[in-house]
């Protein structure tokens, strides 16, 4: 692979990342309030202000939209581990933060923690990650099939209705997780419905259906097409890394393979370091409020998948991996190559 580090420097990054594992649990409940308070604030505002009109509640209620994508980062960083130093906090502040995200945290940590085992490797995908065909793959599929590909990689579609069918429908059941896994998906993933379905009754009862869903629908709906779009910046930019078992590596795949979404400073605090991505891949364990010090410390690590919020809209056009020029290319250059 043509990567300035070798092999062995890659792997060597575990043992100097170690020391930013520790999490704290003072500096985890700070992230907490910042987080929860904003966003409650933000909604009940959203509320007050519908009689005033909805042009003054609906800014109101995206703005807690974007403070929903940072509670789901506290929820990301609480199914790794490491958010807290023990486990118990860390499994039930998950637990809370997923009946707003709507994410239930026993399904979601299973099939992340997936991701994170097959990150970029071709002959294990379809589990915790976006579709991504290969060329040949794609050129192989019949007319209907190609169809049905590039309508799921329209940006309509993968940052509008996509994220919504995912959050409020798909994860209400955990299909495909029973092999291997028993019950525990279903149980996990039940209560966190019928949690939801207890707020959303309550909240329902005490301001009315109609006021619920104005605030909230829209909340849910930007939050989720942020979550996909970072999500998506973060492996689905041009120069990822992508590799048949055979030769697929796990720490090359995790530092090359995921991007540095190089947000401007208020962008990445309200989405909790995400953009980070390749230290985070290289250590899931370091807790997001750290990740800002690895990069301090370690400009290496800078430029390294670099990708700034200009850059990230050119992703979008790349949707197929070229085993050839081993990079990413878009529909046009894929039929130019033919």
């Amino acid at each position: 692979m043509d990567h300035p580090q070798k092999a062995a420097d890659v792997r060597s990054w575990t043992k100097v990342l170690a020391p930013y594992r520790q999490p704290s649990n003072r500096r985890g409940l700070f992230e907490v309030v910042i987080t929860v308070v904003p966003l409650v604030a933000l909604w009940v505002l959203a509320w007050a202000t519908l009689d005033v009109g909805y042009w003054l509640a609906l800014p109101l209620a995206l703005a807690a939209g974007a403070f929903v994508v940072r509670l789901f980062m506290i929820q990301h960083d609480c199914g790794h581990g490491s958010f807290f130093r023990h486990r118990l906090a860390n499994d039930w502040i998950g637990r809370l933060a997923s009946v707003v995200t709507m994410t239930p945290y026993g399904f979601w940590q299973r099939t992340h923690a997936t991701h994170h085992a097959c990150s970029g490797n071709l002959d294990k995908r379809g589990m915790g990650d976006i579709d991504t065909l290969t060329v040949e793959e794609y050129r192989a599929r019949s007319m209907w099939g190609r169809l049905r590909y590039r309508l799921y990689r329209h940006p309509l579609v993968m940052f509008g209705i996509g994220p919504a069918y995912v959050f409020i429908l798909q994860h209400r059941l955990p299909v495909g997780l029973m092999r291997g896994n028993g019950w525990r998906p279903w149980i996990s993933t039940m209560a966190t419905n019928l949690a939801i379905a207890g707020v959303a009754g309550g909240l329902i009862w005490l301001i009315g259906f109609k006021a619920f869903l104005l605030i909230h629908l829209p909340a849910l709906l930007v939050a989720a097409s942020i979550g996909v779009w970072l999500f998506y910046v973060q492996h689905q930019f041009e120069n990822t890394v992508w590799a048949t078992d055979g030769t697929w590596n796990h720490h090359d795949a995790a530092l090359h393979g995921s991007s540095h979404y190089d947000l401007p400073a208020f962008l990445h605090w309200l989405t909790a370091n995400i953009g980070m991505h390749h230290v985070h891949h290289l250590s899931s364990r370091i807790p997001y409020y750290r990740l800002p010090r690895v990069l301090r410390d370690h400009p290496e690590l800078r430029n390294v998948g670099r990708v700034t919020l200009l850059e990230s809209f050119r992703c979008v056009k790349l949707a197929l991996w070229d085993g050839t020029q081993r990079r990413l290319v878009s529909f046009r250059e894929a039929r130019k190559t033919a």
